[in-house]
């Protein structure tokens, strides 16, 4: 397959697509509020494993001692695959990194004792930014129903149960840039043998399912009110098709909700074999002549 570019929308709405330390929406020095592409991949790597697939980088959990605690890297590797020590071969280990699908997608740092390995990635993100021009930070006061356990140890009388704050946007609009690049993986075709086939078109439709959907199906506290809102797909016409990042070239009217692709459409003109658009047709207007797919039932409209 050749190169695929493309941007994936994500809408939040009354939610904490992604907080920083302090709890508030993520955000530039000079206030620009904006995604991790972390916070965009985490959902995905969820609905993996939900479907059963192999995913290594996300958390899991062991009993130690009668504490939960999360695993190690070597210890959530030996529960995916094998046993892991000095003397496992890396090819073997290699081959094993492979058949988790994060990494097949996104790439891997693995450094366990014996082995210190780095995978780039064939799929790279962008920071996500919002582009809605009127976005507030919303704080609320939350009543918890219970008296602070600390009170007693500081010399006070709880009388009262403790305050906490969640903190949300009222509307932000997140567009992150993406590239494929499937030559990443070529010189691992040689050291792992045929039993390796790189980046194929049944790892590209596993990716692009989980970016038109994977916000929409995570769900907690803060992310209810996050969905998949917009994405793009272009397949490149051939091998000398180089593009930078598109969500820069995606103009959004935070009046009428409305994107306007046609600056994208005259940066990518004569460049591609294919493009997709998919976005919600029942809350954003879409300015475009690219073929238009409705991003919840994928039928085109």
């Amino acid at each position: 397959m050749t190169r695929v570019y493309g941007v994936i929308g994500i809408k939040a709405k009354m939610a904490n697509w992604n907080a920083d330390f302090t709890g508030r929406p993520k955000s530039t020095s000079n206030g620009d509020i904006f995604g991790s592409d972390k916070a965009l991949k985490y959902p995905m790597k969820k609905m993996w494993e939900n479907e059963g697939k192999k995913v290594l980088f996300i958390k899991s959990w062991k009993d130690e001692k009668g504490s939960i605690v999360p695993n190690q890297l070597g210890e959530r590797y030996k529960l995916l695959f094998n046993d892991i020590d000095k003397k496992t071969e890396t090819k073997e280990v290699m081959n094993n990194l492979f058949k988790a699908i994060d990494v097949k997608n996104f790439g891997a740092t693995f450094a366990v004792e014996g082995q210190n390995i780095s995978i780039t990635g064939a799929v790279q993100f962008g920071q996500g930014f919002n582009k809605y021009d009127d976005t507030n930070i919303e704080i609320q006061d939350i009543l918890s129903p219970f008296t602070d356990s600390k009170a007693e140890e500081k010399g006070k009388e709880a009388k009262q149960s403790t305050l906490g704050t969640k903190i949300t946007v009222d509307e932000a609009h997140y567009f992150y840039g993406f590239s494929i690049n499937p030559k990443n993986y070529d010189e691992y075709k040689t050291l792992l043998g045929s039993e390796f086939q790189g980046y194929t078109e049944a790892d590209y439709a596993e990716f692009k399912k989980v970016a038109l959907v994977s916000a929409t199906a995570y769900s907690t506290n803060s992310k209810f009110g996050c969905e998949n809102e917009f994405a793009l797909f272009l397949t490149c016409k051939d091998e000398e098709c180089y593009l930078p990042d598109l969500s820069d070239y995606i103009k959004f009217d935070s009046q009428k909700r409305e994107i306007d692709l046609s600056d994208l459409e005259k940066l990518i003109e004569g460049k591609y074999a294919s493009v997709e658009v998919y976005f919600n047709p029942f809350k954003l207007s879409l300015k475009t002549s690219l073929s238009r797919f409705n991003i919840f039932t994928q039928e085109k409209l």
